[in-house]
């Protein structure tokens, strides 16, 4: 049931990115990126609607170590399966090409890592931005070659390209700016006029917005570390905290884009889940009466959930 004018989202998409998972090992000798990973597959799955799919973009495996990628698959397979959803995988710079494949996709080719996920309509396509040997970002002709060919064919319901390294400008942090993806202009020329609704991207380490060729495109920030785009009087500064993940829920004209924390925050005032269905029961005029009239019992402490009293405040 929707309280609100619009109807439920067509699909329900994940945004997660760089967890930089290492074999046995702490990054830089104190960050769990695998307890933060896991922290985050939690997160997720409270969620609700679930999502249909979980789109990684990049920078799965700190040192593209086999072992890392086969505990990236032992902590996110089963959340995923649990969830109900699919899991997307995109190459980052810390990623290599041919343990990425191996690991992953049981493949030896080890070439770039181009693929094209279809999810109930929804088109992914991962686009593989790393540059051997590197840390910036570049597409050769035939892959963008190869991406003409898909986009040529419109999806049902619109296409997602995801990719490492963002094509956006990065004001906040300078610093990335050394290591971005190169020749943008030519990716926008294959991306104008197709049926592309957002670009999904990481390598920043913490969560951005802009616009790309028209498109929208969401940065998501990392699991296992952030970069702190705020710090006083530091080139570089990479904090274990402000850790998040993005949602996306897409309907037929539009895309919502919401960041999620990774670790929760102590709440101060709330209702318990059982209050949805309360508030289902009621008429609309009644709904909004209790949620939008300042003086209702919401508002003044007076509503008891389940014979407990609470408080509350408006969002």
């Amino acid at each position: 049931m929707q309280f609100g004018q619009y109807p439920a989202p067509r699909h329900v998409v994940a945004h997660v990115s760089d967890p930089h998972l290492l074999a046995g090992s702490l990054q830089y000798g104190v960050i769990d990126t695998a307890a933060h990973l896991e922290r985050a597959l939690a997160r997720l799955d409270a969620i609700r609607p679930r999502p249909q799919v979980l789109v990684f973009t990049g920078d799965l495996a700190d040192r593209a170590e086999p072992a890392a990628y086969a505990r990236l698959r032992e902590l996110v397979e089963p959340a995923a399966a649990a969830m109900g959803a699919e899991v997307v995988w995109v190459i980052g710079n810390h990623d290599e090409r041919a343990p990425y494949a191996k690991a992953l996709f049981d493949s030896d080719d080890d070439g770039p890592q181009d693929r094209v996920h279809e999810v109930d309509g929804l088109r992914i396509v991962a686009l593989d931005t790393s540059v051997p040997g590197y840390h910036h970002g570049e597409i050769a002709d035939d892959q963008l070659a190869w991406l003409a060919e898909v986009l040529a064919t419109p999806a049902p319901h619109g296409t997602l390209l995801a990719l490492h390294h963002p094509p956006i400008p990065v004001p906040m942090l300078r610093a990335a700016e050394l290591i971005e993806l190169l020749d943008q202009h030519r990716l926008a020329e294959v991306l104008a006029g197709s049926d592309v609704r957002s670009i999904l991207g990481g390598h920043f380490h913490f969560s951005s917005f802009s616009t790309f060729a028209g498109i929208p495109v969401s940065v998501a920030s990392a699991t296992c570390y952030a970069l702190d785009p705020g710090a006083r009087d530091r080139f570089l500064s990479s904090v274990d905290g402000h850790q998040a993940v993005n949602m996306l829920h897409l309907y037929d004209d539009r895309v919502v884009h919401t960041i999620v924390p990774v670790t929760p925050a102590p709440e101060v005032e709330g209702f318990p889940a059982a209050v949805e269905a309360q508030v289902e029961a009621l008429t609309p005029e009644q709904r909004r009466d209790l949620v939008s009239r300042k003086d209702s019992p919401l508002y003044t402490g007076e509503l008891r959930v389940d014979g407990v009293e609470e408080g509350g405040g408006a969002p």
